[in-house]
């Protein structure tokens, strides 16, 4: 008889929800094995019983043949006594008080569950529910862990028969799939009119049919997916298209677009291998493309750009409304518009009520599902660009949401539990646990009491589930954004230490943390942004930082220009173009077409212009304060170009102007630098208005503007190089979003010999500030503890 030895196997990670315990069932069985496999609330926990040389095999098959869902971040073992157990088997959870694990994000419906979907034969044909452990919703339905069904929204729903035959069959793939559901035991979809009523039109596949032909006939349709519901109208009929802007106020800001396959995507979008690989990944995101110059979509979903936002279908409903009875993909229109349903600074809406009393007026009609959202999660929006000496895109996210959220990054350090709060603009939060940094979903513009809301809770339920109490409240010097006065509140109510970080400080330290860079030696970084609180009281935005995870040294500038009328001035960005003007003694003259547009505005008071008004503003400084914002030079370069004077969401100007650009231009302004390094704005202006009177080409003075400011980085870099002896440089803050300008000062630092830093898996704006702070706060406490 062979000698038996055993071990107790502890695995940490995401390795809930997504198949691990058949797998480790199934892996015990091929080996003869024995023992037993459990989900604890700090992982998964196995004991297994066998020879040595099976054992061993059994070990290293783990991290090479996991599911694909899963991310194993440890694996520990240690012998133990070999009990000889009878069987391999599977064990209820058992709660670990205080220890956590890592959840799994929502994915994309699998390629089985798509196949069973059109499968005439399958229990699950048609049904817009169906699921496994390898897809379906996960973060938006869970309550608490361990992630079993009765903490999860699905534990009103009772299984049949013929479910928990499947959930109770390690050698099943929907074993222990929390959300497993069919048509007799699961959720149901109805289709209600926005003016009728709560009475259903239609239940079930004949709701979708149904919702099928009102799009085609031009209705707009509020549908609920795995995070929130989107607002939906067919891509192809602009008609539908203008009403839907009209009737959510939003008149340019993109519509994200849902083709039905890659094949659909290449006839509207120029995409590459890796861009198709993103989009058809198991996170689905949103991803920005080129679009064809020939293409029949109406300029209306992206006015003033050259790219849009594309997704493929990630739920089986979205793959129901392409498709008829017969085959997919076959549907009444070819693209469909779905951009979240919202109304205008407000999160994204989860709840069947509150569509019903919020959205009656964007709606035609209202397609419902009775399988509650425990929290918001939004779409989830990426871009990219190739870039020198790559050999794949460089692909980062400007938005990290679904899919990705709450997947957990590495921190590059380890303290004890903190909360880092975030900024206004595209919030986000980040937990940290050890060297774990969870960080939140998208939430949005902290602005009004309804975002603030919905990030107390969301704030909640992560502490909630990855069972945290943070030991430290970081947020941003603001004193006045929401998440500063939540922090500080917080702190005096429940006696947390807090600590106040400068906006860029927490900018570069993000961009260090996406590279894992341990932070013991400075970098230079180029935080290049919108608005951002000085230490000096000023708008920062335009700044070169010497920079670690302690400490950060301004060492470079855009020179200071007045932003008359203070926030007023983002949504305005004439203002900011008088404003540089004025600042740089150039007379407003009316050929500008920034001068000539104020000209046209009505009098803000009797006898009094708005140009007079910004005069005497500039004059006196009132309610001027000064920026050296990157982002507000933009807005000013744009106006002064005639390109967009006034906004209607963050960025306009700037996005617009870059799609102008002309790619293969490569003059560029000459440059104005202090031995301060602090940079003048005067010779770019100068020079674009002398384009301007010369009347050069839009693309080609956008494309100069640009190489200009690639310059400049380069200069900068150069400089800081010389005197201080860094060769590492990181780029972060919304600016280098701009991928015109973005491929050009990659180019020029690389060529130089400088190594650049660049996000990778968290936003370059705003969206990424948290996990910054968050990493400046475990440095802080590294030191303190």
């Amino acid at each position: 008889m062979e000698e038996l030895s055993a071990y107790r196997i502890l695995i940490n990670g995401i390795v809930q929800g997504v198949g691990f315990r058949p797998f480790i069932y199934n892996l015990a069985a091929t080996n003869q094995l024995t023992g037993w496999v459990r989900n604890t609330s700090g992982g998964v926990e196995i004991e297994v019983c066998g020879p040595e040389d099976r054992l061993q095999n059994f070990l290293s098959s783990i991290p090479r043949e996991a599911p694909p869902l899963s991310r194993i971040e440890s694996i520990e073992h240690q012998p133990i006594p070999a009990d000889g157990y009878d069987s391999f088997e599977i064990h209820s959870s058992r709660v670990v008080e205080g220890a956590f694990q890592p959840i799994s994000p929502d994915v994309s419906i699998c390629e089985d569950c798509l196949r069973e979907l059109f499968d005439p034969e399958d229990l699950r044909y048609r049904y817009p529910f169906i699921n496994c452990t390898n897809c379906g919703p996960r973060f938006t339905i869970i309550e608490d862990v361990p992630y079993d069904r009765p903490k999860t929204t699905m534990r009103g729903f009772a299984l049949c028969q013929t479910c928990q035959r499947e959930y109770e069959d390690p050698r099943n793939r929907r074993f222990h799939a929390q959300p497993v559901a069919c048509p007799d035991c699961g959720p149901d979809v109805w289709l209600e009119s926005s003016g009728g009523g709560d009475q259903p039109l239609a239940r079930g596949d004949q709701a979708i049919l149904l919702t099928q032909k009102m799009l085609a006939d031009g209705k707009i349709v509020a549908i609920k997916g795995l995070g929130g519901f989107h607002l939906a109208c067919d891509a192809e009929n602009r008609d539908a298209l203008l009403l839907l802007r009209e009737r959510k106020h939003r008149p340019a800001k993109p519509l994200a677009l849902m083709l039905p396959d890659l094949e659909a995507v290449r006839k509207y979008c120029l995409v590459g291998a890796e861009e198709e690989r993103v989009l058809h990944s198991p996170q689905r995101p949103i991803l920005l493309l080129d679009r064809k110059p020939d293409s029949s979509l109406p300029g209306e979903i992206a006015p003033g750009q050259k790219r849009i936002g594309v997704m493929l279908p990630y739920t089986p409903l979205h793959y129901l409304l392409f498709s008829d009875e017969d085959q997919f993909p076959r549907a009444p229109y070819s693209a469909l518009i779905m951009t979240s349903a919202n109304l205008k600074g407000n999160p994204i809406l989860t709840g069947n009520e509150q569509v019903r009393e919020e959205l009656g007026e964007i709606a035609d009609l209202f397609l419902f599902h009775n399988r509650d959202i425990q929290i918001q999660c939004d779409d989830s929006v990426l871009r990219g660009t190739p870039l020198p000496g790559d050999k794949r895109d460089y692909i980062f996210p400007v938005r990290r949401s679904r899919g990705y959220a709450p997947q957990p990054l590495i921190s590059p350090l380890s303290s004890s539990s903190l909360l880092a709060v975030g900024a206004e603009l595209k919030n986000t939060f980040c937990h940290t646990k050890e060297n774990y940094a969870f960080l939140s979903q998208h939430l949005g513009d902290l602005k009004n009491f309804q975002t603030l809301e919905s990030f107390q809770i969301s704030v909640s339920h992560f502490e909630s589930l990855f069972r945290i109490q943070p030991t430290l409240l970081v947020h941003d010097d603001h004193p006045n954004y929401l998440s500063t006065r939540y922090a500080l509140e917080r702190s005096e109510a429940e006696g947390i230490a807090s600590l106040s970080v400068q906006h860029h400080h927490a900018h570069i330290a993000s961009c260090l943390a996406d590279n894992l860079d341990s932070g013991e030696e400075p970098v230079l970084g180029l935080a290049f942004d919108g608005i951002g609180y000085g230490n000096d009281g000023a708008v920062w935005g335009g700044e070169a930082l010497i920079a670690n995870y302690q400490a950060y040294e301004r060492v470079g500038h855009l020179a200071y220009f007045p932003l008359p009328g203070g926030d007023l001035a983002v949504l305005e960005p004439w203002r900011s173009a008088l404003a540089v003007l004025h600042s740089l003694g150039i007379p407003w003259d009316e050929e500008f077409p920034a001068v000539a547009y104020a000209q046209s505005l009505p009098e803000s008071l009797p006898g009094v212009s708005p140009l007079k008004a910004l005069a005497g503003q500039l004059e006196t400084g009132t309610n001027s304060p000064l920026t050296s914002s990157l982002g507000r030079l933009f807005d000013a370069a744009a106006s002064l170009l005639g390109i967009r004077h006034t906004i209607s969401y963050e960025g306009q100007a700037a996005i617009e102007l870059e799609a102008l650009a002309d790619p293969v231009e490569a003059a560029a302004y000459p440059l104005e630098i202090s031995p301060a390094n602090v940079f003048s704005p005067w010779p770019l202006i100068a020079g674009i208005l002398k384009d301007y009177r010369n009347q050069v080409s839009l693309p080609r003075i956008s494309a100069r503007f640009h190489n200009s400011l690639a310059e400049l980085a380069l200069e900068l870099a150069g400089r800081i190089r010389t005197d201080r002896g860094l060769t590492r440089v990181a780029l972060s803050g919304g600016v280098w979003q701009n991928m015109s300008l973005l491929r050009k000062t990659y180019q020029l630092l690389i060529g130089a010999g400088f190594t650049v830093l660049l996000h990778r898996n968290v936003p370059p704006n705003d969206g990424g500030l948290s996990l910054g702070q968050a990493v400046i706060g475990q440095s802080y406490l590294s030191r303190e503890e």
